[in-house]
């Protein structure tokens, strides 16, 4: 399997370039051009129940699905997330890593998808009550609206509420307010994350939420 990720910082796509026999897993809807005899199978994500918790909790859809080549040459995929913005690859080696719902894109055989409650702290960092984890052994795309930076911590950092799209799972989140109360909410930033420990975090440059904040009062 042959993978590259190209479009630039804004509007990511990837191409999978299938060897005979071989299957990449994608997020519902990812899929915008593939060879025309490629296989494509919709699958429960994860099996019925699993699916649901994900979809309804986690923010990823019902199904995935499953290009398989069943031809006797190379075959292309090309898959993109739903929003403009940047993507990227963990190769997994029986590790686990956090991501944001809806960062994940697509993944090899061998990966695993699930869901961990997260908790309160991260409801106010408007990265939702649950988080998704990815496990295994393989190569997992994910991305988010922006570009994305990464970086290591060891100690404490600080991100903005809705900014932190993925980190290792012995990262711990704290919620509190980015100053002093007059400097927080008239400074406009509020409520940040604390991150605590040693390890690697991804940072998207934009959000959603910041968009919908910028769009809404000119909407009238």
């Amino acid at each position: 399997m042959q993978t590259s990720i190209e479009g630039g910082s804004a509007f990511a796509y990837i191409n999978v370039d299938l060897e005979p026999g071989e299957t990449v897993i994608a997020e519902s809807d990812a899929m915008s051009s593939m060879s025309s005899d490629l296989d494509m199978d919709a699958k429960f994500n994860g099996g019925f129940f699993s699916g649901l918790a994900k979809a309804y909790l986690g923010g990823e859809s019902l199904f995935v699905n499953h290009f398989t080549n069943n031809t006797s040459s190379t075959r292309r995929v090309t898959l993109v997330q739903g929003t403009p913005g940047n993507t990227r690859t963990i190769e997994l080696n029986g590790q686990e890593f956090c991501l944001q719902p809806g960062a994940y894109i697509a993944s090899t055989p061998g990966v695993s998808l699930g869901i961990k409650w997260a908790g309160l702290k991260s409801w106010f960092a408007r990265e939702g009550l649950f988080k998704l984890t990815v496990s295994g052994q393989g190569t997992v795309w994910y991305g988010a609206y922006g570009g994305l930076l990464e970086k290591e911590v060891d100690g404490e950092y600080i991100v903005d509420t809705s900014h932190l799209v993925a980190y290792e799972p012995q990262m711990k989140l704290n919620i509190q307010l980015a100053g002093g109360l007059f400097s927080s909410f008239f400074g406009g930033e509020g409520f940040v994350t604390r991150l605590e420990g040693k390890g690697k975090i991804v940072i998207q440059t934009r959000s959603l939420s910041g968009l919908a904040d910028w769009i809404n009062p000119r909407l009238w």
